[in-house]
């Protein structure tokens, strides 16, 4: 590993060079009047690819946004290992809140600040460094699958996956858009909850009402949605929906003082829930009410509104089906309706939950090379967010290893103001990675990793 150290170090400034120039460009794929910036990103991943004098880079697309796909064939005997990541972001939210331009990336200390610089085009990087490290001739075959659309649910993913199967055929994937379980510490996620989302709206009126001459007898329909909203959780913030699983236990210690920290809680507020902090946050459903449609405060009269929608957003257990967990949220909307309101319902994006095995010696060697890179043993930890295509791949390819993984930490602010990245762990994480290629090419050599 010293040599490889020795040459990532020395790699990392252009590395780094090369993902602000990623971060600069707005691949923002849910806005479509970003779509052109998506594309530029494609153009400039592919033009890093080429540079690395890649022989096989293609641009593929099944109607959705486009996704990359470029191979380094395997030497004879060696097996062929898929770094994965996505290149497209988040929207930036509000820009007055933001420390410093979020296209703009900064760096501060030993973090460097921006919208995508860790969620995922730090997984763009690592995959560079790798294969950089060795001047683009891997000892293993890789075939690097870059997406365009993550960010919005890979909702073509799976019609990739049908037509390219074959140029995607690989040992092992590295799914590079996970988190580490603290700065330094580096994890492999083995647990990732699924994602069910649906557009809620209430109809109390056929017309709007003065309040002062129907207030206290006509129920309006943006009370009477909060008050359905309200039934949810029960009173200590647990899911109230009925018939949803829950994971198995996980058996690491997450201090409350910890993740209240991490959350940025307020000064006597206090975390929703019960139970170990882990089995909250990774095994078991959470509800959130992404956004409501009705009359803003600037706008606001006394009137009682006939209408009101929201967006309501449940994460699911990973071993739930997307499916009968969508059900149960119809179901519970439909029957808790306060008086007798008219609800309906537009179903959303759904996506799996999965358990991901780390067993056998492609699993061990992953722990040995990363828990060496970054000085720490790795930790197996769960993730609350939804990465669907763990699912996706596990389907398509059931004899492969996959390793989720990732750079980010809990300070990353991942789809928030100021998403960061730390510069130190992304040295580490590119030098497991190109670990990890060596010790599956010294494997099948029959040497020590």
């Amino acid at each position: 590993m010293t040599d490889l150290a020795a040459r990532v170090s020395a790699l990392l400034p252009g590395v780094v060079e090369d993902l602000t120039a990623l971060v600069a460009i707005p691949s923002v794929s849910s806005l479509p009047d970003r779509h052109g910036d998506v594309e530029r990103t494609v153009e400039a991943v592919s033009a890093l690819l080429s540079d690395l004098h890649c022989p096989d880079v293609q641009v593929v697309r099944e109607g959705g946004q486009p996704a990359i796909i470029a191979r380094f064939p395997a030497p004879e005997g060696q097996p062929t290992v898929c770094l994965y990541a996505h290149l497209d972001v988040q929207p930036t939210g509000d820009l007055s809140l933001w420390s410093s331009d979020p296209f703009v990336a900064t760096r501060r200390g030993e973090r460097l600040y921006g919208r995508g610089v860790v969620d995922d085009k730090a997984g763009i990087a690592v995959h560079l460094a790798a294969l950089r490290a060795f001047d683009g001739k891997p000892p293993v075959g890789v075939t690097l699958f870059i997406e365009g659309e993550e960010e919005i649910g890979s909702p073509t993913l799976s019609d990739i996956l049908a037509r390219h199967a074959d140029a995607l055929t690989s040992d092992v994937f590295v799914i590079c858009d996970s988190g580490n379980w603290l700065v330094g510490t580096p994890a492999f996620t083995t647990a990732l909850r699924g994602l069910v989302d649906l557009v809620v709206q209430v109809d109390t009126l056929d017309h709007a009402l003065h309040s002062g001459q129907f207030g206290g007898v006509a129920p309006d329909a943006l009370t009477t949605l909060i008050r359905l909203l309200a039934t949810l959780h029960d009173d200590a913030g647990d899911v109230a929906v009925e018939g949803l699983a829950h994971a198995e236990p996980f058996n690491l210690d997450y201090p409350q003082d910890r993740i209240a920290e991490e959350a940025g809680l307020l000064p006597g507020v206090r975390l929703t829930g019960t139970g170990p902090i882990a089995d909250r946050v990774w095994g078991r459903p959470s509800i959130t009410v992404l956004a409501l449609d009705a009359t803003s405060v600037a706008d606001a009269s006394n009137t009682l509104s006939p209408t009101a929608r929201a967006k309501v957003s449940m994460r699911i257990a990973p071993n739930q089906d997307p499916q009968a967990a969508l059900a149960a949220l119809r179901a519970h909307l439909i029957d808790h309706a306060p008086f007798g309101a008219k609800v309906t319902m537009t179903d959303g994006s759904t996506g799996s939950g999965t358990v991901v095995e780390m067993a056998g010696p492609v699993a061990e060697l992953a722990r040995t090379v990363y828990s060496d890179a970054f000085r720490n043993p790795v930790v197996d930890m769960g993730q609350g967010g939804s990465i669907p295509m763990v699912a996706d791949f596990q389907r398509a390819y059931p004899s492969a290893q996959i390793l989720v993984t990732g750079v980010s930490d809990p300070d990353s602010r991942m789809h928030g103001i100021d998403e960061s990245l730390d510069l130190i762990d992304l040295e580490a994480a590119s030098l497991a990675e190109a670990s990890l290629l060596q010790g599956l090419a010294d494997q099948t050599n029959g040497r020590s990793a």
